[in-house]
């Protein structure tokens, strides 16, 4: 557990980072567009080729079902709630709190450190590629976090301090799954990988690469990010067997 939360701290950091940022100083765009491309291939890659051939290994086809059903159902359910309560935080005055859309990036952030712990379960490099892309991920988190508190008057400090809060609860994910993890074994195991499978997949085709394409026009090279994050993975494979 002490070592998935060392490496839980870094996506915490990001959070109050993107806090920080976008209280001060926010990233533009295109910018932002082409490190959510580069995330997205990360975590594809990590998925496609570390994640699911552990999965595949463990032959349990009831469990692959189980664990894929319940995370497509709950991330899907997850994303309408977080539409609905984005909806309702700009329909709401200018000085109001957006609770609903605190508490569902709050459930977002549990369920980003799950799959870092669910990451580890597979192994070690697995799990700091997972780490690596959703700290990523959490970085464009706070600074949602804090476009919202902006909205509703914060100033940065009390932005840097909520978003810093919230990002703490990746951590609470992380000591879930890393509590879990040891007592998981045969079907068990291979139900909660495939549960972290459809939970990334959703992360990738639903979060990262949808935000890249609201937040700026098209752009090839920015496209190319997502191949570059994939790409990288797999030398980073190559290396591992060399």
């Amino acid at each position: 557990m002490l070592r998935v939360l060392g490496f839980v701290a870094f996506p915490v950091l990001a959070g109050i980072l993107g806090g920080a940022m976008a209280a001060f100083q926010p990233p533009g765009p295109r910018l932002a567009s082409a490190v959510q491309h580069f995330a997205a291939g990360v975590v594809f890659a990590a998925v496609a080729g570390e994640i699911l051939p552990d999965m595949a290994h463990g032959a349990h086809l009831p469990a692959v079902v189980a664990g894929f059903v319940v995370g497509v159902a709950l991330m899907l359910a997850l994303g309408a709630w977080e539409r609905r309560a984005e909806r309702g935080a700009e329909d709401a005055a200018r000085d109001t709190l957006p609770k609903a859309a605190l508490l569902a990036v709050g459930i977002d952030l549990v369920i980003d450190g799950f799959l870092i712990g669910v990451g580890f379960l597979a192994g070690e490099k697995q799990g700091l590629l997972l780490t690596f892309a959703l700290t990523l991920e959490v970085l464009f988190l706070g600074l949602s976090v804090a476009s919202l508190l902006g909205r509703a008057r914060f100033g940065p400090l009390a932005v840097v301090l909520t978003t810093g809060g919230l990002s703490l609860l990746t951590a609470v994910g992380a000591a879930a799954s890393a509590l879990i993890g040891p007592s998981l074994s045969g079907p068990a195991l291979v139900g909660v990988l495939s549960f972290g499978c459809a939970a990334l997949l959703y992360l990738v085709t639903e979060e990262l690469l949808v935000e890249a394409h609201e937040a700026t026009p098209d752009s090839s090279w920015r496209t190319a990010m997502f191949f570059v994050g994939f790409l990288l993975v797999i030398l980073l494979d190559l290396e591992g067997t060399a």
